[in-house]
């Protein structure tokens, strides 16, 4: 028996078979509702609201006595059970209306080649892909070569291109191109990594279309994807476009990804979610540079191992298992239509290489336009999200490890946690005699919920004021009717509902300072971990950079007050934004740096943090605001007995 799905307010329907779950049915019918969990039912993402009909199951511990006679059901465990109507109330929605603002970074700090210029004055201009001009000789009956000779001697003799090969696919079209355009064609090239490699012709087009040739880059990160198009004449980025990672719906984590690619069709489904999103950002950023898609001679991509396996369809199931081991770290160019990517037959995809399992392409990308591996300055580079990827090093040698911080930092495991979009409290301060909030949101639209750095600095203000302890529980003894308990759990309400977009109390309870301070103790104890392996001490690092749309945006002091980041002068900090992309962009326009790639690999150290024994020690004291040591955080350690006093 089949059923009418209808969801509000985007009067969106589908028809389903009972007992099909609603986050099923909503992903049937191109409907977003956040479920960080993946749809077990744990992180209570996915409340909607039936309006009207009958669904079974759907009552969880996430949903009070309140919103289930409201008629409030998790989706994610709720199977329709007769046509209805579904509300999704503004906080399970996705809002992807400010997602393409983060892009940059109100902190960037100058990348490695930042523009053209630079690579031009540095002879290193010389993007992968190439696109010459030919004026062939007519073929007559004194000069009857083949058109596939006649094109590569031209190529030798006037252009010093050697080493030249071509796939049968193209000498199959080549007959016709070079009399199409009068013996007057454009060469599509793409060069090798090796300096001994061969040079690949891939396209043939009549005519003069040389001042056509265009790039796309891309960055696939857990949470988002953006892309970019290049002009890869001028190096100028002509337009760009950012959408949610689709994955998301089926797990928030790597980990929870690999586990539903390893059921079923999972793998397909999952390649075909980042390619569906892939081809949405190619599509609105050609039509907004007015180019076609058979000027796109390469794409350049990177992501975490994971999202690199899954976009390639290569079972990434061992990536997870003891010993941690990919499918490969390197990846050969190959035409990107072999990945269902929309673009023309001869367009090439570049797969940024990776180090580890769980230290990929999106690193490496990063560390290249961050230019740290041409520098002297020991420097330590973090990549904060989900998984905290960290390198230590400098032009003569780097180590690097990663930790499962968890979705914290992007709103996971929190009550009111959500992305950075419009209405998440991204800044807080609090009077320190009346413990009464001041909050700023994202948009200045009233608050439906708190983002990654508006936790970090809650919590900073909540430790400096005695609100909190240094355990992260409350301190109940303090005047206020913002310190509460509610089922067992204490808590603080930052925004009571008279003043929210969700007709509730937003507050910060314990259990999310708990997730907190693991995933900040998982990124600093590792950063710890690693320096002391090498023989290191905090105090050795020359600068720090920080990397990813989110490092961007965390509140320098707060961090480190609360012990995500280790004490030191904030003029060492600089903030690089998204890495990755820049880094898949220097890759599109040079060559040169591209060779550096494979260099930059092999130099790389990884520590497995699983596999080392103090990592566990130094996460344990990490359990704590800022840390159990705090001679490691001198400056906070006197701020806070100051503030008390």
């Amino acid at each position: 028996m089949t059923y009418s799905v209808k969801f509000l307010p985007y009067n969106t329907s589908v028809k389903v078979d009972d007992n099909t779950s609603l986050i099923r049915a909503a992903m049937e019918a191109g409907v977003h509702i956040n479920a960080s969990c993946g749809g077990g039912g744990v992180c209570g993402k996915c409340r909607v609201l039936i309006e009207k009909g009958n669904v079974e199951g759907g009552v969880s511990e996430h949903l009070s006595s309140e919103d289930r006679e409201k008629g409030y059901r998790l989706a994610c465990l709720s199977e329709v059970a007769s046509d209805i109507v579904v509300r999704i109330p503004v906080e399970s929605e996705i809002d992807i209306s400010r997602l393409n603002e983060l892009t940059g970074s109100r902190h960037t700090a100058k990348a490695a080649y930042s523009n053209v210029n630079e690579l031009r004055q540095d002879g290193l201009f010389i993007p992968p892909v190439e696109k010459i001009y030919l004026e062939l000789a007519p073929a007559t009956a004194g000069d009857n070569q083949a058109d596939v000779t006649r094109i590569i001697n031209h190529l030798r003799l006037n252009h010093n291109e050697h080493r030249l090969t071509m796939d049968l696919g193209l000498i199959r079209k080549i007959p016709d191109i070079i009399r199409q355009g009068d013996f007057k064609v454009t060469a599509t090239i793409i060069r090798p990594v090796r300096k001994d490699g061969k040079n690949k012709i891939v396209n043939i087009e009549p005519f003069d279309t040389s001042s056509r040739n265009f790039a796309i880059a891309v960055d696939i990160g857990t949470t988002t994807v953006y892309g970019q198009a290049l002009d890869l004449h001028t190096g100028e980025v002509l337009s760009q476009h950012g959408v949610f990672n689709s994955q998301i719906s089926y797990g928030e984590d790597v980990i929870s990804r690999i586990i539903f690619a390893e059921k079923g069709d999972g793998l397909e489904i999952l390649h075909q979610k980042v390619v569906e999103n892939i081809n949405t950002i190619i599509e609105k950023i050609l039509k907004k540079a007015k180019i076609g898609r058979h000027e796109v001679t390469t794409i350049t991509l990177a992501g975490n191992s994971t999202m690199t396996q899954l976009l390639l369809k290569i079972n990434p199931s061992y990536i997870r298992r003891d010993p941690y081991v990919p499918a490969s770290i390197l990846y050969p160019p190959f035409h990107a239509s072999q990945i269902d990517i929309d673009l023309a037959d001869h367009t090439i995809a570049l797969i940024y290489p990776g180090v580890s399992s769980y230290v990929g392409g999106d690193i490496i990308a990063g560390i290249m336009a961050s230019g740290m591996y041409r520098t002297s300055e020991l420097t330590l580079y973090m990549d904060i999200g989900t998984n905290a990827e960290i390198v230590i090093g400098h032009k003569d040698w780097m180590a690097c490890t990663a930790a499962s911080a968890g979705p914290a930092f992007e709103g996971g495991g929190v009550k009111f946690g959500m992305r950075a979009t419009k209405g998440a409290i991204e800044d807080f301060s609090i009077n320190p005699v009346t413990y009464e909030p001041m909050v700023i949101t994202v948009g200045n639209q009233k608050a439906k919920g708190i983002c990654g750095s508006g936790m970090i600095t809650i919590t900073a203000k909540l430790l400096e004021t005695g609100v909190i302890d240094s355990r992260g529980k409350f301190n109940q003894s303090l005047d206020t009717r913002r310190i509460r308990k509610t089922d067992d759990i204490w808590e603080y309400v930052i925004v009571y509902k008279e003043n929210t977009q969700i007709d509730r109390d937003i507050t910060i309870t314990e259990p999310d300072l708990d997730n907190l301070i693991r995933a900040k103790g998982a990124m600093y104890s590792a950063a710890l971990t690693l320096l002391k392996e090498i023989g290191l001490k905090i105090k050795d690092i020359e600068k720090i950079i920080l990397a990813g749309g989110f490092g961007s945006y965390i509140e320098l002091e707060s961090a480190i007050t609360i012990g995500l980041l280790p004490e030191i002068d904030p003029e060492k900090v600089t903030y690089l934004g998204n890495g990755s992309l820049l880094g898949c962009k220097i890759n599109s326009l040079t060559n040169a740096l591209r060779r550096d790639v494979g260099k930059v690999v092999n130099m790389m150290t990884n520590f497995e943090m699983a596999a080392t024994p103090s990592y566990m020690d130094h996460y344990m004291a990490s359990l704590f605001l800022p840390h159990t040591e705090l001679n490691y955080f001198p400056k906070v350690k006197a701020r806070l007995e100051k503030l008390r006093k």
